[in-house]
Formats: C-alpha cells, structure tokens, sequence
C-alpha cells in the first residue's frame, strides 16, 4: 500500500508532460484556503533560499573522518573507501560536496532525500548518487518494510524509467517525522508563514509591475497647453533622468512648482511586513537573520556571535542525524566503524580563537605541537639531531 500524504500533493512543475512521473509530494505547504506554494515559489523567496543554502553548503564542506572503535579507543581509518568516494567523488557526475549539499538542500525543502547506494559483494560502497525527491514514491510492502519506486525521467515523450529500491539500497535522510518513516519539512509544518511571505512578495510584483509611483509632481498656477506640457515632460526627462543627472540643480519657471511624493503609510508598512517576514522564516530554519544578509539588526559584535550561535545550534544537530543516518545505511548496526564530520573548518574564518584554543590545548596536554599542526596541514617538525658527545 502507499504511505499516507502528510500534505497536500502537487506534481512537479518540471516534470514532462505524457510521462509516467507520479504525482509526488513536491508542494511543501497548502494555505487554508487551498492554494499551494511548491518548493519552486517557495526557492523565489530570498529568505527561504539563503537559509537552505547557508546550512546545506556548509555540511557539505565538511571534511569527513572515518574512525574505528578499539576499545574505548577510536583510531582514524585512512585508507577506507568511503575517504576515497570523499576524494575523488561518488559518482561520475558530481563531487562529495555537490551530492552532499544537494541531498541536504533538499531535506531542508521536502523533509526528505535519497542517495542511492551501488555496492560490491564484499558489501563495499562503489558509488553514491542523489535522487531528486521528486522522482521518488514510498510504499510499505506487505512485509513491513519501506520500498522506495523511483520514476527517472528518459527523454522527453519517453515516459520515465520505474525501478524499486529497498532500504538497504539507499541513505533515506529524513527532517522531523510525525510516523518515524517519512520526514516532513519546515516549511509544510510553517505553511502560514510561508504562504503570508510569498502573498507579500507577489503584492510588491504587482505593485511595481501595474502600480503608478512617481517621485515627485510639477504643478502650475496656471493652465497649461498640451504643446505646454509635452515640452515640460521632454526637457525634465532629458535633464533629470538616470544616474548621470543626478543632483542637478532644478529650476522652474511659468509659476511651475516641484512637489516630491512621500512614501505612503501603507507602503511602508508593507516594508516592514517584508522584513518581519523574513525574520520569520529565519526563525523557522533556526538561521541567525545576519547568516543570510540580514543586517538591519546586525553589528559587528553580534554579527560574530550570530555564526558561532549558527555553527552550535543551527548546524550541529543536523550533522549529528547525518552522521547516525550515514553510519547505520553504510556501515550497518554493530559495525566498528563510524563517520565523523569535522566541524573546527568553521573556526578557520577566525584565527584568533582558532590559535587561542590551540594554545589552551598544548599547555594543558590535551594536544602536543605535532598534533596542532597537523590539523593546521603543516607536516611534522623534522626530529632534531641527537648529538653525540666527543670521546
């Protein structure tokens, strides 16, 4: 049987017409009163498209670590295959960090995503390939578990390409879910917001696009000719017009008076609503506002506070479920393996309390000098020759 829909479903605007596509959970929010915003309305918000880049771009620059468990000890693994997908890419088509970051971008916006997994028959992974969560219907098998069919869209007029892949057969990256199997996005469980944001964007369009919003106004006090006022036009737009006229002195005659149009209430108020809902939506992702250009509160103080406050609580549980999420599909349960993403990269835009914490470590014997300057990429100091004493 096919899982349940958490939300109204949509099929996706790109796909092509006469294929077998199926309709799939595409739309990420429906309004109240029926309307639906797909993920691709939802990307033309600028708010909703930093914050899903921010966060997804930096997971996916994350160096990876595999280490193994001896003990209570844990031991890098160097030469594992999955360093080598790391290095040389999973797939022939894209780089670790453009997978990763796709896969991410699109939890972020759908709740889900799905990376194929080819492996050897010693169980190795060969390659890692992102699914568009688009192509993707999930179905629970009579035996109780989770089937994922995959429509691959062929050449256009083609239909698509169905094949079933089983939960052993991919990494199913998951938002927040409400049945523990399919995960459900931010903005679904936001929808008003999201909604309330992209009305306000298509009233300013339109605003622009249809309204009349003059800077200023030239009246006389005395009736004006046709011949008049086509000459008035014809001479302020020659000598006042564009960027290379501007702060020239205005000089009227025939009685003519300048008056400059203000900024109505209403219009402000719509600038404000913008702004609040920007701030929304941050709040939604758990995105600090100047992390995605918002510096209408920002200073230089807490600009810095606002990343690491980004690094500690908007990125670290994320990567922390990825890890899990990784380790169990890669590795399998009871495995001594386990992946690492090392986050201190995040400390390489600040060197002072990068090469503070350094220090802290050294002098209490947590690091030796070998040890912090192998994570700074520097080789091992060269060992000094021993001298030998004269007979």
């Amino acid at each position: 049987m096919r899982l349940p829909a958490l939300f109204r479903r949509s099929a996706e605007p790109n796909s092509w017409q006469g294929s077998a596509h199926p309709i799939t959970m595409a739309s990420v929010a429906a309004s109240h009163d029926g309307a639906i915003v797909s993920t691709v309305e939802a990307e033309n918000l600028a708010v909703v498209l930093s914050c899903v880049n921010v966060i997804s771009s930096n997971i996916a620059a994350f160096p990876v670590l595999v280490y193994r468990r001896q003990g209570a000890e844990r031991v890098e693994v160097l030469d594992h295959w999955l360093k080598r997908l790391v290095r040389y890419g999973p797939n022939p088509d894209q780089v670790w960090g453009a997978m990763l970051e796709s896969a991410i971008a699109s939890v972020e916006l759908h709740g889900n995503a799905l990376i194929e997994l080819t492996r050897d028959a010693s169980g190795a992974v060969l390659s890692m390939r992102f699914i568009p969560w688009a192509w993707v219907a999930m179905q629970l098998l009579p035996s109780g578990r989770v089937a994922f069919d995959v429509y691959e869209p062929t050449m256009p007029g083609a239909g698509a390409r169905k094949r079933r892949l089983l939960a052993d057969d991919v990494v199913h990256l998951k938002d927040r879910s409400d049945d523990a199997m399919i995960g459900r996005s931010r903005l679904s469980r936001a929808r008003d917001v999201l909604r309330t944001a992209t009305s306000q964007q298509t009233f300013a369009r339109n605003f622009l696009d249809l309204g009349a919003q003059p800077s200023g106004v030239i009246t006389s006090e005395h009736p004006l000719s046709a011949a008049q006022m086509t000459s008035i036009r014809s001479q302020f737009t020659d000598r006042f017009s564009g960027a290379s006229n501007a702060g020239r002195a205005l000089i009227l005659d025939d009685m003519l008076k300048w008056s400059p149009m203000q900024v109505s209430p209403e219009d402000a108020e719509l600038l404000n609503s913008r702004r609040f809902a920007v701030e929304e939506i941050a709040r939604v992702y758990g995105v600090p506002p100047p992390m995605i250009g918002d510096l209408s509160h920002g200073t230089f103080t807490n600009s810095r506070e606002a990343a690491r406050w980004f690094g500690q609580f908007t990125l670290t549980p994320r990567v922390r479920r990825l890890e899990a999420e990784l380790n169990r599909a890669l590795f399998g349960y009871g495995s001594d393996l386990e992946i690492e993403f090392d986050m201190s990269s995040l400390l390489r835009s600040d060197p002072e309390t990068r090469w503070a914490s350094h220090k802290i470590a050294i002098e209490t014997g947590v690091l030796d000098t070998d040890e912090v300057r192998e994570i700074e990429g520097y080789n091992p100091r060269p060992a000094k020759p021993v001298a030998v004493p004269a007979e």
